[in-house]
């Protein structure tokens, strides 16, 4: 029996934080889709802390569109939240300590720059969780932060899409796709676009491994407290809440260009040690994890259609911010799909064009 075809206006390749963003969007918008993609398999969005705060860097300094971006994230999560009837978005301030006198100051400057004020909620001169902490010297509270149940989240994006049969649990079978400029057909599924937002698996992908993803290794600890800390602290390392009762994550590390898997003593030590400097309380590890995080060279994501056909687009790259990015630039991939805007350059796949006559081998 020949078997039925299913038309679709979306095939969505990948289900970690970019493609359920990516499909929430499309179905708002009244566009069907269809998803396929390895949960199990989704390791960087997986083992994410999930944590966002507007202010980061070794330099601490405000996000690259930080203003375009937090504001969106809020109503996106909190909408998502309705719309799936599930909890998993947290907003909540992050506590950085200061380790000296100078930093203090440094800080208490910054509070008055226009551009970071709306940002920092408050600065403490004095410890304020010093049983809990290492603050002497104060610390500063940063508002529009706090952290998104990732698995929550895209378990249930997953089970939304399931529930409208749209959901393949499968690695995707290149071999299996057939593309004109009109429509893309995947195994019985018809389809106007594909997108494919697969993080680090792009390198496999033979239409899109022309575009430079570098991998970006980073590993977490999950840990316990016999007394649970009372906020988000952050400096260095950051311990994290998991949504599991007293379960918190520690990370992370950042090995670029590493691609290897699994965990190593040398990152579990390297976490110990940031969080034995961070805070008081006595803790016990309960698992390490690892991931492999899309990035770029310019640190920017990913976005927009093949050359050749402009009905296969990417949205990759989203690196260690995807919680705070997706929502954001999924949101602007839909808008250029529909015809509704355009793409910026320094986010824009053009960048890495010609690369493609280079180094692609379709």
């Amino acid at each position: 029996m020949q078997a039925i075809t299913n038309q679709y206006d979306y095939i969505i390749v990948g289900q970690g934080l970019a493609g359920s963003c990516l499909a929430l969007h499309l179905n708002r918008m009244g566009k069907t889709t269809f998803v396929v993609d390895t949960p199990r398999e989704n390791r960087a969005s997986a083992v994410a802390a999930g944590l966002f705060n507007p202010v980061t860097g070794k330099r601490n300094v405000k996000s690259w569109e930080a203003d375009q971006l937090f504001p969106y994230l809020f109503k996106f999560y909190s909408e998502a939240e309705t719309f799936l009837n599930q909890r998993f978005f947290y907003p909540q301030p992050v506590y950085r300590p200061f380790i000296s006198i100078a930093d203090q100051n440094e800080w208490m400057g910054r509070s008055e720059d226009p551009s970071l004020k709306s940002l920092i909620r408050k600065v403490f001169t004095s410890s304020v969780y010093g049983d809990q902490t290492f603050d002497e010297f104060g610390g500063v509270e940063i508002s529009q932060a706090g952290y998104l149940d990732t698995n929550a989240f895209m378990r249930a994006v997953r089970e939304f899409l399931k529930s409208r049969n749209s959901f393949e649990e499968a690695a995707f079978d290149y071999a299996a796709m057939t593309v004109s400029q009109e429509s893309i057909r995947y195994k019985n599924v018809t389809a106007s676009h594909i997108a494919f937002c697969e993080g680090s698996k792009s390198k496999n992908n033979p239409w899109f491994d022309w575009v430079p993803i570098t991998p970006l290794k980073g590993e977490t600890l999950t840990i316990s407290f016999h007394t649970p800390p009372k906020v988000i602290f952050n400096r260095s390392a950051y311990i994290v809440p998991t949504g599991r009762d007293n379960v918190f994550m520690v990370g992370a590390t950042y090995k670029p260009g590493d691609n290897t898997g699994g965990t190593s003593a040398e990152a579990k030590a390297e976490l110990e040690e940031k969080v034995n400097g961070l805070v008081r309380l006595p803790y016990k590890i309960h698992d390490q994890n690892w991931g492999i995080r899309p990035s770029t060279h310019d640190r920017r994501p990913v976005l927009g259609a093949h050359p050749q056909y402009k009905n296969m687009v990417m949205l990759n790259g989203l690196g260690t911010k995807g919680v705070s990015l997706a929502p954001y630039f999924s949101g602007m991939l839909v808008d250029w799909l529909l015809g509704q805007s355009e793409i910026p350059r320094e986010a824009n796949i053009e960048r890495y064009k010609s690369l493609y006559s280079k180094f692609s081998k379709t």
